[in-house]
């Protein structure tokens, strides 16, 4: 095999390799629309209400914590450890 043989393979591999990276880019680039236009359609990509935030944080605020719960486990973990 000679050298301009080499040099004309290595071409069209390397032309090969480019189209394929292109290719796969393209398909990405379609995938990703697609993903957006369906998020948008399903209505994913809206922000909830004030009110809806607020309501569903509410419940999780109203919870009591016995604080010598807490420094009970702290102090068991700490023992344990060393």
């Amino acid at each position: 095999m000679s050298i301009s043989e080499m040099l004309g393979q290595s071409a069209v591999l390397t032309l090969l390799g480019m189209c394929v990276v292109f290719a796969f880019l393209v398909i990405l680039i379609a995938c990703m629309n697609a993903l957006r236009v369906f998020v948008h359609a399903t209505r994913m990509d809206e922000v909830p209400a004030k009110a809806e935030v607020q309501a569903a944080v509410q419940p999780a605020a109203t919870q009591t914590v016995d604080k010598n719960a807490v420094v009970a486990a702290i102090a068991a973990a700490l023992h344990e450890r060393g």
